[in-house]
Formats: C-alpha cells, sequence, structure tokens
C-alpha cells in the first residue's frame, strides 16, 4: 500500500489537441488543488512551444507541485498558429512517443518524487506499454461523450454486418446514411449518420475507422480504470452499457468545469491551456448588451470552413437581424482567399463582434448570452449545459454528430442545420432558438440541466464529486502490477450510478 507520507505523484498526459488538453488540465488541476496531487503535465514539443506563444514566456512555469514537460510528435515542424493534421498526428503519437514519454518518467523517477500513476488519454494508447514495462498503474481517460465512445465500440459489429464501409461514394447523399442503426444499447434511434463520423468511408482500410475501433477495444480491455468526462444524469444508460462491454472499471466524473471552479486557487489559476491568444475585448463588448440578446458563435479548435461554407453562414447570422460575437480562429477558414465578403462585415458592423478566441466559460456564463451556434465538440456541449445555454449544432466530423443527435434527440436542447448549410436556415434557426416557440421551450430545458449539472457537482456530496473521491481513494490503494478487478473494485457499478 502506499505509505501515506508519500505524495502521490500523477503524470498526465492528453492527446494533443485542444479538445483534449482542456479537460485533462482541468482534471490536473482539480487533483492538485483539493486532493494535493504532485502533478506533470506532458505536451507535446509543438503544443508547449504554441501555450509559450499564446500565454507568455512564464505561462509553463508551473508551481513546485505542478509541472510541465513535454516529449516529441514524431512529425515535421508546423505553423504554430495550425492544428496539426489529425491522421498525422494520430498515427504519429502512437508510433514515435513510447520512448520518450517512459524516458521521461524514469528521468522523473530519478529526480523528484516516483510516479505514482499515469492518468493517460485514451486515444494516448502507448501509455499501456509504458505502464506495463515500468510497473506503473494506469488509468484512462476519455475526454469526449460516453456516447461516442459506445459508437466506436461497435464499429467492428457495423463491419461484420456488411453496413461498413460504404458501397460507393453515393451512400453519402443517396439517405443510406440515415439508416436506423438497431443493437446499440442506450442509444435506440440512431442512425449511421449520427455515429462517429468515422464510418462515412469506402475504404475498409481507413486510418481512423480502424484505429479508433482498435484503440477502444485495447482500452475496454487493459484492466486499467477508465474516467469518462461526462454528467452521469445526462448518459446514465450509455455509461451503464459500457460497464457491461469493457473488462475495466468504469467512472463518470463531470462536467469538470463546474467540479473544479470551487477549487481552483488564485496560485493555479495562471495555468491555462488555451492554444491561441484569448481576445477579452468580446467581454467587453458583451457587458454593453442586453440580457439574453446575444448569440455566441464558435467552431472549436479542428473544425474548417470552406469559402461557400464562409459566405453561406456568414448571411445568414447577418440576415437574422439577432446580435453575436463569432469565433473566427486564425486557421478556421481552408485556402489562402478564403476570407469574410466586407459588405458582410460593414452589415453587422453595430451587431456583431469577430473575435480570434476566447474563454469560452467566460463568455457563455455571460447575462447577455441566449444562444449557441456550435461543431458540438463535447467541450462545447458540456460548456452549454453548464451555463443553461440551449445549442444550435452544426456538426462536422468525430464524435460531433454523435453529441448533436444527444442535444438534439435525447435532451431537447438543441436543432440541427444541415450539412450542406444555406443562409435562409441559419437565419430561421437562429431566431427559432433566439426568440420562437420552440426555442423558449429548449432554453427551459437547457436550463433543467444546468441544474442537473449544478447539483451533480456541488461539493461535497454531490454524485459527481463523491465519485471523483471514490477515484481518488481508490488510487490511493494501487499496488504495482495492479489488475484490477471490477466485480471486486470499490469503483464497482454499484457505486457508480446514481
Amino acid at each position: 500500500m502506499r505509505d501515506p507520507k508519500t505524495p502521490t505523484h500523477v503524470v498526465c498526459i492528453p492527446y494533443p489537441a485542444q479538445g483534449h488538453i482542456t479537460p485533462m488540465l482541468s482534471l490536473a488541476k482539480l487533483l492538485h488543488s483539493h486532493f494535493h496531487f504532485h502533478i506533470t503535465f506532458v505536451n507535446t514539443h509543438h503544443n508547449h512551444h504554441r501555450l509559450l506563444h499564446s500565454r507568455g514566456p512564464n505561462a509553463l512555469d508551473g508551481l513546485p507541485s505542478f509541472r510541465f514537460a513535454s516529449i516529441p510528435d514524431g512529425l515535421p515542424p508546423s505553423d504554430p498558429n495550425k492544428t496539426q493534421d489529425i491522421p498525422s498526428l494520430s498515427a504519429s503519437t502512437n508510433k514515435h512517443c513510447y520512448k520518450p514519454f517512459k524516458e521521461l518518467i524514469q528521468k522523473i523517477n530519478e529526480t523528484s518524487s516516483s510516479v505514482s500513476f499515469i492518468l493517460s488519454d485514451c486515444s494516448m494508447s502507448f501509455t499501456s506499454q509504458v505502464s506495463t514495462d515500468m510497473g506503473i498503474p494506469l488509468v484512462f481517460f476519455w475526454t469526449g461523450s460516453a456516447a461516442s465512445f459506445l459508437g466506436y465500440g461497435h464499429y467492428q459489429r457495423l463491419i461484420h454486418h456488411g453496413l461498413v464501409p460504404l458501397k460507393d461514394t453515393g451512400d453519402l447523399t443517396n439517405g443510406y446514411l440515415e439508416r436506423v442503426i438497431d443493437g446499440i444499447p442506450a442509444m435506440e434511434g440512431i442512425r449511421l449518420k449520427d455515429l462517429p463520423s468515422f464510418v462515412r468511408t469506402t475504404n475498409k482500410d481507413d486510418t481512423l475507422l480502424n484505429m479508433l475501433m482498435h484503440r477502444v477495444d485495447k482500452v475496454c480491455n487493459s484492466g486499467a480504470p477508465i474516467i469518462f468526462h461526462t454528467l452521469d444524469a445526462l448518459e446514465h444508460d450509455i455509461v451503464q452499457a459500457i460497464s457491461e462491454m469493457a473488462h475495466s472499471t468504469v467512472c463518470s466524473v463531470g462536467p469538470l468545469q463546474l467540479l473544479e471552479a470551487p477549487f481552483n486557487q488564485a496560485e493555479a489559476s495562471s495555468i491555462g491551456s488555451n492554444l491561441w491568444k484569448e481576445d477579452s475585448e468580446c467581454l467587453e463588448w458583451l457587458d454593453m448588451k442586453d440580457p439574453k440578446s446575444v448569440l455566441y458563435v464558435n467552431f472549436g479548435s479542428i473544425t474548417v470552413m470552406n469559402q461557400e461554407n464562409i459566405v453561406e453562414m456568414a448571411w445568414g447570422l447577418a440576415d437574422s437581424g439577432q446580435s453575436f460575437v463569432w469565433i473566427i480562429r486564425p486557421d478556421l477558414f481552408i485556402g489562402e482567399d478564403a476570407i469574410l465578403p466586407q459588405e458582410f462585415v460593414q452589415v453587422i458592423e453595430e451587431r456583431g463582434f469577430l473575435a480570434s478566441w476566447c474563454d469560452q466559460k467566460a463568455v457563455l456564463s455571460h447575462p447577455s448570452i441566449s444562444g449557441f451556434l456550435t461543431h458540438c465538440g463535447w467541450n462545447s456541449v458540456l460548456d452549454s449545459v453548464s451555463n443553461g445555454v440551449p445549442v444550435i449544432c452544426w456538426p462536422f466530423f468525430a464524435d460531433q454528430p454523435t453529441n448533436c443527435w444527444l442535444c438534439c434527440q435525447k435532451w431537447g436542447v438543441g436543432v440541427e442545420i444541415d450539412a450542406d448549410v444555406k443562409r435562409d436556415q441559419v437565419a430561421e434557426l437562429v431566431n427559432e432558438v433566439m426568440g420562437g416557440d420552440k426555442g423558449k421551450g429548449m432554453k427551459e430545458r437547457a436550463i433543467q440541466l444546468k441544474k442537473m449539472a449544478t447539483e451533480a457537482t456541488s461539493y461535497p456530496y454531490g454524485p459527481s464529486f463523491m465519485k471523483l473521491e471514490q477515484v481518488v481513494r481508490h488510487v490511493h490503494s494501487f499496488k504495482i502490477n495492479l489488475s484490477l478487478d471490477s466485480t471486486k473494485c470499490p469503483l464497482s457499478d454499484r457505486a457508480l450510478h446514481y
């Protein structure tokens, strides 16, 4: 058993993209500030330099018990203002990161308090081998929705039944994707188009289709606990289905943006995760607007738009007549010639604010915000839930279609824009969400979800907070080469669901 006088030292390694770094850092800060764990947070060299560029030269100085480190991702140097190519990044990290990560842990053990366990993003599967080789316990962290994990977990079944890969590209537009998929527990009525988007391929050897399918299988059979960043009340049946599928202990903890808030000590407040420089002027602009009068528009850290998408989305926002804040990060547009129409900029001068990046939590909690036009990345969904804001969904890829399905079909807090975006539909849905009868119902439901999330994360007796404490108690009982049995583990299914 662990010596109670020895600090618990956790090495946290997120997948090197904004949507993964943010929740991992929230969990690390919570473990540090409330549970007094020592933290080593591992970025890639690329993102380490991006954080220094966006947040200043002292941004990664850390604290005596919260340090930053970095390892190479195996890719050649690239533009620090752009997200790296995701398929290439995924393949490279799992091919090249094992050795430098193992060497980093060896160095930590030689120069600092020994590593107690590894907290690894599920997408960094090389950490399993490091854990085995070094006899260090491993905990996996899934930063997406539980529904997306379950969707990936059924890819093999879809392939077995001949539903995937697609016969030809015509299946993308001929209605084939509207087919309802039976047999996925807790996701009744879900269509092929609602599953994580890597099923939309005609290639049985598609890199991401196979990578995600095998990665989820590997995580489920690893024996390591899996923490899901979700509100159990929203995905209870889905988390239950995963716990029955996995040979691992499953725990849902979140939303972390609410769990973290009471313990975000002043000394740790300077530790941030945004890879782009935040524009605080948008908050000052919002201060001048009436309550519940502004639409927030942000398509996340990876999504890109072509010129046609840009024009239709821009004029849809303009034609709605609503005030809005639109976050346009430096690499949002495809092609050097892709720009916003000058006429659009002139038309929305008084009621539109364009910014390159922002503190999303601060924007969504602002009293002037009434709706959120989003790509449906999971962090954005949980940010909207945490603040009681209904959503207009325009999903692009990966887990976003599944998260859109949750918002629109399961929870009733969202409406969906067609993939082939048109300005008339954008304007119509914006006005509906901002002031229509359906929008009022969505707002009422969104407020109910906010109440559920607030109660679940309240200190000290909220169910989500109590689950996190169970995780911590279990971590303290870790032994070298621990092999978990969910029927004996104190985090068994009976203890997880409220």
